[in-house]
């Protein structure tokens, strides 16, 4: 079943997006993923590639299976002092 998932960008994420938030539709992580690369390009595949994704608070895989309505997080990885 084809869900609308919103996919919520952090730091770099958001910055390669273009975007602080946006919603996709697919049946698994992958798909929404496979299609916010689509839109956006190589720099937010290069961040992906990298990043933590959570679902609905969560980390998950991409065979996470997604419903209507959940949220996924994109963490690039942070750098501190």
């Amino acid at each position: 079943m084809v869900a609308r998932a919103t996919i919520r960008y952090w730091a770099a994420a958001r910055a390669a997006a273009g975007t602080a938030e946006e919603s996709f539709e697919g049946e698994t992580l992958a798909d929404v993923l496979d299609a916010a690369e689509q839109a956006h390009g190589p720099g937010l595949a290069r961040v992906l590639s990298v990043a933590s994704v959570l679902v609905d608070g969560t980390r998950s895989g991409g065979s996470t299976v997604l419903t209507d309505g959940m949220v996924v997080e994109v963490l690039p990885p942070f750098a501190g002092g």
